[in-house]
Parts: structure tokens; C-alpha cells; sequence
């Protein structure tokens, strides 16, 4: 179907013209498409990882390999969804705003996004899961592994990140109250 804008209401959960390669913290969540629990477990209050979710943890580590002046901070895996806040720690020379980094990493001079790192972790997490299921039979999904946004907030504050942060490590103890929960 074509895109509509009378019947199609997309509205960005964005910042309006915020530069989202600048300088700072940024918490990140996303959540798999349908809120499938493919990643493991909560067991008494512990996120256990199933292959998959080890899979997962591993692709975001490796994301700083792919993109250099960003640091991650606390992260964590649950069943349906990623938290994870990302430092962007250098002024960007150029925004990459709406680019798609290159597989061998970022491109010299040009500051990735928050999209931009968000983007590549979704292509190759969705990839890996694929050859998974397929070669080690992992849990199907239907068309797509992760929803089609994400959601983002702009940490600008020393008490906002420690709230954030608190809030990442107690997930799995809180999992049931949670809005990602089955």
C-alpha cells in the first residue's frame, strides 16, 4: 500500500532538529517485533541468555569495532528487548545524518548517529539470528526480528543517568511490572 499521509499517521518520536551525532549520552531501547521473547529468561530475577541473547549481548559489544568516538555504558539483554545507553564522546567534524556506516566502520571525519548505530545493530543482529535459525534451529520470527523504531532519550543531566542507569540494572527484577513483558 501507498503511503498515505491522511491515513498513515507516522509521527517521529525524534527531537525536532537535534543533532543526534552530537556530543553526549543517549539511553536506547529496543524491542524485538511483536515483543517475542527470543533472548532467554527472567529466572528469580536474573536475565538468563538462551544462544540468542548471548548472540545479542556479544553484537552490541562489538559495535564499538564498528564506530570510533562512542562509548557504551550500562546495557543489559531481556527476553524481548535491549536497554543500553551509548556516549557519544567527540564533537562531530561532519553529521552523517540519514547515512548508513560502511561494514568495514565509519567513514574518517564523519560523526555517526544515534540511528546510524541503532540501524547497523539491527542489520547485524537480525543477520546472525537468521544463519541461526536456519543453521542451529533457533525460534522463529515472522518477517521481522525488531520492531521498526526505537526509542531514545537524550541524557542531559548527572542525576538522569544514574536514574537510567539504576533503572537498566533492575530490569530483570522488576521484569513483571514491565511494560515489555508479555
Amino acid at each position: 500500500m501507498k503511503y498515505n499521509p491522511d491515513i498513515h499517521h507516522r509521527r517521529s518520536v525524534r527531537l525536532k532538529g537535534y543533532d543526534y551525532s552530537k556530543k553526549g549520552l543517549y539511553f536506547i531501547t529496543i524491542c524485538t517485533q511483536n515483543c517475542l521473547c527470543l533472548f532467554g529468561n527472567i529466572e528469580k530475577g536474573d536475565m538468563e541468555l538462551n544462544d540468542a541473547g548471548i548472540m545479542i549481548k556479544h553484537q552490541w559489544q562489538e559495535l564499538i569495532h564498528r564506530f570510533d568516538k562512542i562509548k557504551f555504558h550500562e546495557f543489559i539483554v531481556m527476553p524481548n528487548h535491549v536497554h543500553g545507553i551509548v556516549e557519544f564522546v567527540e564533537a562531530p567534524l561532519v553529521s552523517a545524518q540519514n547515512t548508513v556506516p560502511p561494514t568495514s566502520g565509519q567513514p574518517q571525519g564523519i560523526a555517526p548517529t544515534v540511528g546510524d548505530v541503532v540501524g547497523a545493530y539491527k542489520s547485524l543482529t537480525t543477520n546472525d539470528y537468521i544463519q541461526n535459525v536456519k543453521q542451529n534451529n533457533w525460534q522463529r520470527f515472522n518477517k521481522k526480528l525488531w520492531q521498526r523504531n526505537y526509542y531514545e532519550h537524550i541524557i542531559r543531566d548527572e542525576k538522569s543517568y544514574f536514574q537510567i542507569s539504576e533503572y537498566i540494572q533492575t530490569n530483570p527484577v522488576k521484569w513483571r511490572e514491565d511494560k515489555y513483558h508479555e
